[in-house]
C-alpha cells in the first residue's frame, strides 16, 4: 500500500513539474507531418458512419422516433454492427432528455456505435434565424450548452456538431436573414462578408464556451461544400474540426486540399452520398449507388493521415443516409407520405448516369437510403432490405486496399 502511495505521489509531481494532464477522451492528434487523427481513449479512430434518422412509412420529420415503443435503433444498430458502422450522426437531438440518454446508451453499450451529436444552432426558426440579434443568439446558446451539460458525460457521445449548411444563407440562398447595418451596404459581396463574420464569431463563442464545460469532445463545424471558409479562418479559430456536406458524385475533387489550404482543420465527411433510382430509366439501380458510394469511402481513406497521396486530414465520414425517407417529395401531404415517390427533386450532374432524366432532374430525396423500407412490419417496425451498398461498403471497410471491381465494371457499362 506504501508503495501505491509513494507511486501516486511521484505522478502528480510529475505533473506538476511538466505540466503534463491526462488526454481528453476524445481528441484531435497533429502529427509530426502536419497529418490529422481522431484519438478515442488515446487509439486511432476513423469514423465510419451513417446519418441517422429513422422515420417509418407513413410519417413525416416531425415523427418522434425517441419515443417509439418498439425501439427501431435496436433492429438499426444489430445491422450496423454487421456492416462495420462505428457512428451515427443525430442532427438534433429530442427534446425528452431521458429518450436521447436511452439511444445513445443502448447504440454504444449493445453495438459499440458512437453518437455525434448536433444542433441546427437556430437555422430552422421561423420566420428565419436572426444571427445578427444577441437575444437570438442567447436562446441558441442557451440550448446548445445545455445539450452538452446534459449528454458530455456519456460514454457513447464523439464530438459535437455546430449547424449543417447554415453558411448558405449568407447569400440569402436558403433562410435570409439581416441586420440594418448590412442592409446599408451597396456593396453585395461585403454584405456576405458581414453575414459570415457574424456567424462564424458566433460560432467561435460557443465552441470556447463549450470546451469550457467539456473539454474531453472536440467541437465540429458543420458547414455546405467550402463556401465561407475562408472567412471561418479568421472569425473560428476554436473550431476543431469541419463538418463538411458534400455532394459531388464519383469524386470528391480537391476538397481535402482546399481545406487544408484554405482553413486548417481536419475534416469530417458529414453529409455526402448517392441515392438509388435511376431517373432517367425510371428504375431502381443498387449498382449505381454502390458505385458512387465506394467511390467516396475510397477517397475518404486515400486522406486519412500517413497516406502519402493525400492531404492527410480526413478523420471519415457519416453517409447520408442509413434508411429511406419515404416523406421527403410531398411533405405536407400524409398521403405522400405512403407512397415512395420516383419523381426527382433537384439536379446535380455529378452524378452522371441519370443525368439526361426530365429537366435534368437526377437527385431522388426519397431513395438516398443505404437500407430500404419495406412496407411489411417486424417487430412493430418497417422490415429492413440492406441495399447492394450495404454490403460493398461492408467489405471495403473490411478490406480498404480490395477494389470492388463487380460493382464497378456493371456501373461503368452503364456510361
Amino acid at each position: 500500500m506504501k508503495k501505491f502511495y509513494f507511486g501516486l505521489i511521484i505522478f502528480f509531481v510529475f505533473l506538476t513539474i511538466t505540466g503534463a494532464a491526462p488526454k481528453p477522451k476524445v481528441h484531435i492528434k497533429k502529427l509530426k507531418n502536419g497529418h490529422y487523427q481522431l484519438m478515442v481513449e488515446n487509439k486511432p479512430y476513423i469514423v465510419k458512419g451513417v446519418c441517422y434518422n429513422p422515420i417509418p412509412i407513413g410519417s413525416n420529420h416531425e415523427y418522434d422516433w425517441w419515443s417509439d415503443q418498439n425501439k427501431p435503433w435496436i433492429a438499426d444498430g444489430k445491422l450496423m454492427q454487421e456492416m462495420g458502422v462505428n457512428t451515427i450522426r443525430l442532427y438534433q437531438c429530442h427534446e425528452n432528455t431521458e429518450e436521447v440518454k436511452q439511444v445513445i446508451r443502448d447504440f454504444y453499450e449493445l453495438y459499440g456505435i458512437r453518437s455525434i451529436l448536433g444542433h441546427w444552432v437556430g437555422f430552422w426558426e421561423y420566420p428565419c434565424p436572426f444571427y445578427g440579434d444577441k437575444d437570438f443568439q442567447g436562446k441558441i446558446k442557451k440550448e446548445i450548452l445545455e445539450m452538452v451539460n446534459l449528454y458530455k458525460d456519456e460514454p457513447g457521445v464523439l464530438f459535437w456538431t455546430l449547424g449543417n449548411e447554415n453558411n448558405y444563407s449568407f447569400s440569402g440562398r436558403v433562410n435570409a436573414w439581416s441586420t440594418d447595418e448590412i442592409d446599408k451596404d451597396p456593396d453585395p459581396q461585403k454584405r456576405i462578408f458581414m453575414r459570415a463574420k457574424i456567424y462564424y464569431s458566433f460560432i467561435n463563442d460557443l465552441a470556447k464556451e463549450i470546451k469550457k464545460i467539456d473539454p474531453n469532445h472536440p467541437v465540429a463545424l458543420g458547414n455546405g461544400e467550402l463556401v465561407g471558409l475562408d472567412i471561418a479562418n479568421q472569425f473560428s479559430p476554436d473550431i476543431d474540426i469541419v463538418a463538411s456536406i458534400i455532394y459531388r458524385g464519383k469524386t470528391f475533387g480537391n476538397i481535402f486540399k482546399s481545406i487544408k489550404a484554405t482553413f486548417d482543420k481536419p475534416v469530417v465527411l458529414s453529409e455526402f452520398g448517392a441515392d438509388s433510382y435511376d431517373a432517367y430509366k425510371n428504375l431502381e439501380d443498387q449498382n449505381m449507388q454502390a458505385f458512387f458510394l465506394e467511390s467516396q469511402w475510397r477517397q475518404i481513406y486515400e486522406n486519412l493521415a500517413n497516406n502519402p497521396e493525400g492531404a492527410g486530414n480526413c478523420l471519415g465520414g457519416t453517409l447520408f443516409e442509413w434508411t429511406d425517407e419515404w416523406w421527403k417529395h410531398n411533405e405536407y401531404d400524409p398521403q405522400g407520405w405512403k407512397v415512395h415517390d420516383i419523381e426527382s427533386n433537384w439536379s446535380n450532374g455529378s452524378y452522371y448516369f441519370d443525368i439526361k432524366a426530365k429537366g435534368n432532374k437526377n437527385m431522388n430525396e426519397e431513395w438516398f437510403g443505404i437500407v430500404a423500407l419495406s412496407e411489411e412490419l417486424e417487430n412493430g417496425i418497417n422490415k429492413r432490405i440492406p441495399r447492394k451498398s450495404f454490403y460493398v461498403i461492408r467489405e471495403f471497410w473490411k478490406n480498404p486496399q480490395l477494389k470492388a471491381q463487380g460493382t464497378r465494371h456493371k456501373a461503368q457499362d452503364k456510361k
